[in-house]
């Protein structure tokens, strides 16, 4: 993985940087599959990611960090450390 990219983050990691930060995916069974809920108590509205598609596109991820107040090199950072 480059250092400086957002590209080939796997699923697994996504989701494990997306507990680490707190939050917690919901279950629902309304709606179409293929896609996961996550929310935590201080977020406006839920995160949703696509859990179909590995790697994860780019621009999800940059949505996610967007969302979380996240910046870059703190997510690569962290998903080394995970």
């Amino acid at each position: 993985m480059n250092a400086h990219k957002l590209s080939n983050i796997k699923l697994t990691d996504l989701r494990k940087f997306l507990i680490s930060e707190g939050l917690k995916k919901i279950k629902t069974n309304k709606g179409r599959g293929g896609h996961e809920k996550w929310v935590r108590h201080d977020l406006l509205r839920p995160i949703i990611i696509q859990s179909h598609i590995s790697p994860v596109p780019e621009f999800i991820i940059k949505q996610v960090l967007k969302h979380l107040g996240v910046s870059r090199k703190e997510f690569l950072n962290k998903i080394k450390e995970l």
